[in-house]
């Protein structure tokens, strides 16, 4: 069952919707417990933790599904999910969609990148032209079979430049997306203007850490328009650092971690251990 008119609610807080971005179940447990209201799933965390591979389109509609339903088990919240292209023509975007609306992602984020895609914040992008994914987006409103909450995304601004971005982020709301996400502006006063053209819409501001945009406060993101922002390496960047000393240490002879991570008791109500422990005590092992 799908979450979507779930996301709909929450784009009508007075409050930025802040989205980390989880790469595994256990990330998702984590932002729930953090309080988020909502979390997303994107293509560089989940593939640089699930596969230890860049995000250059290297994985199919397969690969990347079952990497969210394993995420997905790990959180009740509301969740964004990165479509890509849709992985292929309007045929396999309408299978994209109604995959994704199956496992219950309350929003889908397409884009109209050329494949194979890539991270919108690398160089070397290109884009299809914006008839051809103005059409995969009719297709994609018309394939929804639960209402999944649809946000556009232009990678135009690296490309053609900001006026053709915001062209095509008119062209796409007018296609049948229900958000705007314009990835990449590369100033404080390209970010003005994005958000002052999609105001009235929902959009989505990107900050990406060591990125393209500069990284602004998420109130001041929400002055500026945009009711949702995503955070897309800031668990995965923390994570890998936290490996690489953890390892450093055992290197080194350092056994004793304590102060460096949790503690076992945390980490056992953590990942829920005592409903189990209750199941066993209740019928026996």
């Amino acid at each position: 069952m799908t979450q979507v008119p779930v996301w709909r609610e929450l784009l009508r807080s007075d409050k930025p919707l802040l989205l980390p971005l989880a790469h595994d179940a256990l990330s998702a447990r984590l932002i729930e417990r953090a309080g988020f209201s909502a979390y997303a799933i994107g293509g560089f965390p989940l593939v640089g933790a699930r596969h230890a591979l860049p995000d250059i389109g290297l994985l199919g509609l397969g690969e990347m599904t079952q990497g969210v339903r394993d995420i997905m088990a790990g959180s009740r919240l509301p969740v964004l999910v990165d479509g890509d292209d849709g992985y292929g023509d309007v045929k396999n975007l309408t299978h994209t969609i109604r995959s994704y609306e199956r496992l219950g992602a309350a929003a889908i984020l397409l884009e109209d990148q050329v494949a194979p895609k890539r991270c919108g914040h690398m160089a070397g992008k290109s884009v299809v032209p914006a008839e051809l994914m103005a059409k995969k987006l009719r297709a994609a409103a018309a394939a929804r079979e639960a209402g999944i909450f649809i946000i556009a995304r232009t990678d135009a601004r690296a490309v053609n430049g900001l006026d053709d971005a915001l062209r095509r982020g008119e062209l796409y709301l007018k296609s049948g997306a229900d958000g705007v996400f314009i990835e990449a502006p590369e100033s404080l006063d390209e970010l003005a203007r994005v958000g002052a053209a999609f105001r009235h819409v929902p959009q989505m501001a990107n900050m990406l850490e060591a990125g393209r945009t500069p990284l602004i406060p998420p109130d001041e993101l929400l002055r500026m328009g945009f009711a949702m922002v995503a955070y897309p390496t800031s668990l995965i960047f923390r994570v890998a650092h936290s490996i690489e000393k953890a390892l450093a240490d055992l290197k080194a002879g350092q056994l004793d971690l304590k102060g460096e991570g949790v503690d076992f008791e945390t980490f056992k109500d953590i990942v829920g251990f005592k409903p189990w422990a209750d199941v066993e005590d209740r019928f026996g092992s």
